[in-house]
């Protein structure tokens, strides 16, 4: 089923089909995974096989698969894309994630499409463009705030179109679609899922006169997207989708980062079951059952990069990693001695504990996070002392001191704990068993409201003890070991208390449940495919350039079929060979390091000395230019195609020639 307006999705990633129903189990309500090609995750594919698995899995529990078929792609490639849209529909998938329009201009199968975040949606007029051609939900870009979520959730037709938004894990710097650093300096296009992340190498930033502003950050790097404080005020702006972002991430972190949202969501329902605010309606689980965590999440424990909600509350100070884009993870001790082979630590809670092979690290005194392995650990004390034998020579270890402050970034207890079964999703019953004239029904009600009948010959004996035959036959009955659900309850329509042997009981549930997972799976209703309105609508601009990614000749048509009339070849085509914007991004470099106009305006002998001025970054050769568009509050990071990846081209080309129109056709007479 397509997910209605009043219902919240979590929306949980997976590299591989374990993993992904891992999420389900852990409460997702849909789950996304890469396919055997075209996805944004080079390197995260999967078979066939394994997504059939994983939809059968998740559609025991009305849950959703959608497949991420979300890069650019050169028309020599659209045949082969088609054929797996094709092969993943009849899999048992539920969605196409895409970015390129050429694939609405070509046979896709009859799938539900989704927006990817990959097509840069931050207005009204976009988001409502993309509902009019057949888009059913729109993943917005993370750079917007609650104001403008609730713009474009009021522009849209709540019945046709959703809204998705990420809400944790790892944060693009640019506007996701607009960077092209990666392609311009080595040829790995972020587009076509392959992306080099210059964003979280080390830079110089240079003024125009050459001065260093800052030696080595990562002013590029972001902390790490974490919006649990917000989900309700999200909810009200209009999203209805949360995504957890993370195709490349692991087992652990997909159980905890997915159970955290679950308990949170679950949470925010309870609380408003019985709401009659107007503000504060009632919302519902988009998904069937109820999931039981056998631990207790903590994002802390995963890999990040300290956290912020970024731009959901407006610009903020303190959005940037920019000492180091690796897991700083929690302040845990300081340092009392470092002895030859070890180091002495008291930590901050005398309760914690230390394990053999955590991982520990600190800043140096350049603010250079390093790595410290544990090889072993002994309590000194029961006040919270330890000895810590390191993998290390600590020689190699630079600035470890006595007073210097030790985090945890790898905690072995909880890699244990999530190591094993963490979860248990079942889905409610109800169970009546009835007295026929050849025997005993059985019959089931799941929470959806489907009905399941299995049938017993036998002939009844009446039971020894009959006080204790009722709750007899309920025991055994509510034995639902392996399978998805669980007893709600259990009416028994019995002219008096029959005695039944466990092993007609357990035939007769056996039965009786596979026959409603029969039920479920013959009712399961995939989410219908959104209809492009008639006649086409047009585009809010009547001209692209190299940032709309048209990089074949059906999204070329696409745009031209809905007013388009100079249409620019995507950055990859190598048509733009100066100087361009290789990256445009909400984040700001002089805000970052308080060197904006606006942030002087109204300090006493500062104001007007702060000039909206280029400034430069260096990485060993290769440097880049930020420009500052400061009425829409944006940067601008300026380059140029390397030699090399335009020789590479050259030679692609000559195999495969792609033309596009660089001017505006003439006009055809009436």
């Amino acid at each position: 089923m397509s997910l209605l307006s009043h219902q919240v999705e979590l929306l949980a990633p997976a590299r591989d089909a374990d993993i992904g129903i891992a999420a389900i189990h852990h409460g997702a309500d849909a789950v996304y995974i890469g396919p055997p090609a075209y996805g944004a995750r080079v390197g995260a594919g999967n078979s066939l096989q394994d997504i059939e698995r994983l939809c059968r899995e998740a559609h025991r529990f009305d849950a959703r698969i959608f497949i991420t078929l979300n890069t650019i792609l050169r028309d020599d490639e659209l045949e082969g894309a088609r054929r797996m849209a094709w092969d993943v529909y009849n899999a048992g998938a539920d969605v196409l994630i895409v970015q390129d329009m050429g694939l609405l201009n070509i046979d896709l199968p009859p799938i539900q499409l989704h927006a990817s975040t990959q097509t840069d949606i931050r207005t009204p007029e976009k988001a409502r463009f993309l509902q009019d051609v057949g888009f059913s939900q729109l993943v917005l870009a993370r750079e917007l705030d609650l104001t403008q979520i609730r713009e474009i959730h009021q522009t849209l037709d709540a019945e046709r179109c959703k809204l998705e938004f990420f809400i944790h894990g790892a944060l693009c710097v640019a506007y996701s679609g607009q960077c092209y650093i990666s392609h311009a300096h080595n040829g790995r296009s972020a587009n076509r899922g392959d992306c080099s992340q210059a964003c979280r190498l080390p830079y110089h930033v240079t003024d125009a006169q050459g001065r260093f502003i800052a030696h080595d950050r990562h002013v590029l790097s972001m902390k790490d997207n974490n919006q649990s404080a917000n989900l309700e005020a999200l909810i009200d702006a209009g999203v209805r989708s949360f995504k957890i972002e993370g195709r490349y991430k692991d087992l652990a972190f997909v159980k905890n980062i997915t159970g955290h949202y679950r308990r949170l969501i679950d949470q925010l329902i309870e609380d408003r079951q019985d709401s009659r605010d107007p503000a504060r309606p009632p919302i519902a689980r988009a998904s069937t059952g109820r999931t039981t965590l056998f631990f207790t999440p903590d994002p802390n424990q995963n890999f990040n990069r300290e956290f912020t909600d970024y731009f959901v509350h407006g610009r903020q100070d303190d959005i940037d990693a920019i000492d180091s884009p690796k897991n700083p993870g929690v302040p845990l001790a300081d340092v009392l001695k470092v002895g030859d082979r070890w180091v002495d630590l008291r930590l901050h809670d005398a309760n914690a504990v230390l394990h053999n092979g955590d991982g520990l690290c600190y800043f140096d005194l350049h603010k250079q996070l390093v790595g410290m392995a544990v090889n072993r650990v002994e309590a000194l004390s029961r006040t919270g002392d330890w000895r810590v034998f390191t993998k290390d020579d600590l020689a190699t270890l630079p600035h470890l001191r006595a007073g210097l402050t030790v985090n945890r970034n790898r905690d072995m207890a909880w890699v244990r704990l999530l190591d094993k079964t963490s979860s248990d999703r079942r889905i409610g019953v109800w169970m009546r068993l009835a007295e026929t004239a050849t025997g005993l029904q059985l019959t089931l009600i799941d929470e959806n409201g489907l009905e399941a009948v299995a049938r017993l010959g036998t002939e009844l004996q009446p039971a020894r003890d009959a006080t204790r035959q009722d709750d007899t036959l309920r025991q055994h009955l509510s034995k639902l070991g392996n399978t998805p659900f669980e007893m709600l309850g259990c009416e028994l329509l019995l002219s008096q208390p029959w005695f039944v042997p466990a092993s007609a009981l357990n035939t007769l549930r056996r039965e009786a449940v596979d026959a409603l997972l029969s039920v479920r799976a013959a009712s399961y209703q995939r989410p219908r495919r959104g209809s492009p309105v008639s006649p086409p609508v047009q585009y809010p601009e009547d001209t692209l350039t190299y940032l709309a990614n048209v990089f074949n000749h059906p999204a070329r048509d696409f745009y031209r079929e809905h007013g388009v009339n100079v249409i620019a070849a995507a950055y990859e085509s190598h048509e733009e060979a100066g100087e361009v914007s290789l990256m445009i991004t909400k984040h700001c470099v002089r805000w970052s390091m308080s060197l904006c106009p606006k942030q002087a305006k109204g300090v006493t002998g500062v104001q007007g000395t702060i000039r909206a001025e280029p400034l430069t970054l260096i990485n060993g050769n290769e440097k880049l230019t930020l420009r500052f568009d400061c009425k829409p509050c944006e940067m601008h990071v300026v380059g140029a195609l390397k030699k090399s990846v335009v020789q590479q081209r050259k030679r692609e080309a000559a195999e495969l020639p792609m033309r596009f129109y660089r001017q505006r056709p003439p006009r055809v007479p009436a």
